[in-house]
């Protein structure tokens, strides 16, 4: 009996990866990841409603209350499954090492809260820091022992995460002594932005607090473009990493909506959640409604969340800064681009993502804002590299449409309208969470994402013109450099690699790979 009649799924398995491993062979890559991951590891590999919901609740009850929580989240929703629909630097360098930092922060922050419980111990910003540190710590030590491990973890994330948002929204819902009514959750606007009582509502417009209060809604639903970080080491990843953007949104969406209608429901007294001891509303809505031992066993649930959520946006992270180094995008390339042959990692990024991700959460030493800004920053960051890059071949695609080839993803006759759309809400985004979210603004309240924004704009810029212009031509061809004894990782062998003569190297490679599939 042939190995195909004995195990069809191996051999269904096997060819996908030597396909994957071809397709990357004809980009002028050799294999050097290992691929694990499925469709389900990749759709959810970051994207978690217990993390973003609980960790900015109290912002968005602050900036809009429940009607722009609950349908900001469904407008956020749509325009997010539009921006994953349409997209395929140093932007999204900044929005992936943010949005590591304002997830594994958030599980800081309730693991303190959660210390709290039953106990006298108090808080502190250099308790929250050290905390920070530690989780930071034990989260790259899991990612530095390669993808089987995180295969395994990511298996029970989907289910910690799935089971565990169903079960915290039961829970509290059935254990509630009281319900908020319909009017309250669906048609309260609530207007907390000013430190003196006098919110943005007042001196400028509500409009204004609908604006910034949908950050909430898009902070959660931002890291979907992990599945495209993470398809070096996806099976059949054309298909999984497209698949994966469009699951991990709807399936997130359909979730988050879900818990929030849960806990605004759910709210005993408004104010004292607003002004809990806590300072977690979401910790109080579960005190107040299932008590003291029960609230200990659903913040484990969000903690649990929040840490496989980091865990993962730092495997999306290290992945995307082994890319940029790969192709020499990023000082210390050379360095940085190496990939254990033990693990099949590149560990060295990893502890990267680690360290820049603290360094970026060391400003909530400091400022009562620096969460909020962390999270601008990540949303902001994530969405102008999608404007930025992504909006360039969709525009392309659009003008020169006789000339595009389809992947096996394809939206047919919706690309034109899906892509606009999302241009036009990347840049409405882009706007509005740069803009200040407490007023009156002072240093403390100061929205400081365009400070870093303006940062990495005039280092990537001041970095092309004084060196890298001189030797970077773009992405490398490993394969063909590499048989040729040429260095791709060293700036040095530059000359070298532009004049090398258009050889088959890479062709030959990807049809004998072809040939083996």
């Amino acid at each position: 009996m042939s190995d195909l009649a004995s195990n069809p799924k191996a051999n269904v398995k096997d060819s996908r990866m030597e396909a994957d491993e071809a397709e990357l062979a004809r980009m002028g890559y050799k294999q050097e990841l290992k691929r694990e991951l499925g469709l389900m590891q990749v759709s959810f590999s970051i994207i978690s409603v217990i993390t973003g919901i609980p960790s900015l609740f109290l912002y968005g009850l602050n900036t809009g209350g429940p009607v722009v929580m609950v349908w900001g989240w469904l407008v956020v929703s749509c325009f997010t499954m539009l921006v994953g629909l349409a997209m395929a630097g140093w932007f999204n360098l900044l929005g992936q090492v943010a949005v590591t930092t304002g997830i594994s922060f958030a599980c800081a922050n309730f693991i303190s809260t959660a210390c709290t419980l039953g106990t006298s111990f108090v808080p502190t910003p250099k308790t929250t820091i050290g905390i920070y540190a530690a989780v930071l710590f034990s989260q790259g030590l899991t990612n530095t022992f390669g993808v089987s491990l995180l295969h395994q973890l990511n298996n029970i994330s989907v289910w910690w995460h799935a089971l565990g948002t169903f079960s915290l929204v039961v829970a509290i819902l059935a254990k509630a002594p009281t319900h908020r009514s319909g009017s309250f959750v669906f048609r309260q606007f609530i207007d907390n932005t000013g430190v003196d009582g006098s919110g943005w509502g007042d001196r400028a417009s509500h409009v204004y607090v609908v604006v910034v209060g949908i950050l909430m809604a898009q902070y959660t639903l931002t890291g979907f473009d992990a599945s495209a970080h993470m398809t070096e080491e996806t099976t059949n990843a054309a298909m999984s990493g497209s698949i994966g953007i469009i699951m991990a949104i709807g399936v997130s969406a359909v979730l988050g909506w879900f818990l929030i209608l849960g806990l605004l429901f759910s709210i005993q007294d408004l104010e004292g959640t607003l002004s809990s001891h806590t300072e977690q509303p979401v910790t109080q809505i579960f005190l107040d409604t299932v008590g003291e031992k029960g609230a200990i066993v659903l913040m484990v649930i969000v903690i649990g969340a929040m840490y496989f959520c980091g865990t993962f946006s730092i495997t999306s992270n290290s992945r995307m800064m082994y890319a940029f180094a790969r192709d020499g995008g990023i000082p210390g390339s050379k360095f940085f681009a190496q990939v254990s042959p033990q693990w099949k990692s590149p560990i060295r990024t990893v502890w990267l993502a680690c360290t820049l991700s603290f360094i970026l959460g060391l400003p909530s030493l400091g400022s009562s804002v620096a969460f909020a800004a962390a999270t601008s920053i990540a949303t902001i960051g994530l969405y102008i590299s999608y404007e930025t890059f992504p909006a360039i071949p969709i525009a392309l695609r659009v003008i020169y449409r006789s000339n595009f080839v389809r992947g096996p993803f394809h939206l047919r006759s919706f690309s034109f309208p899906v892509a606009i759309g999302a241009v036009i809400w990347i840049g409405f985004i882009s706007i509005a969470f740069i803009l200040p979210q407490v007023n009156p603004v002072d240093s403390q309240t100061f929205n400081y994402s365009i400070v870093a924004v303006g940062i990495v704009v005039v280092y990537s810029v001041g970095f092309w013109v004084i060196s890298a212009r001189k030797w970077f031509t773009g992405p490398v061809k490993q394969i063909e450099a590499e048989g040729m004894g040429i260095d791709v990782m060293d700036p040095a062998n530059a000359d070298a690699y532009e004049k090398m003569p258009a050889t088959s190297t890479v062709s030959t490679y990807s049809k004998k790979v072809e040939e083996k599939a």
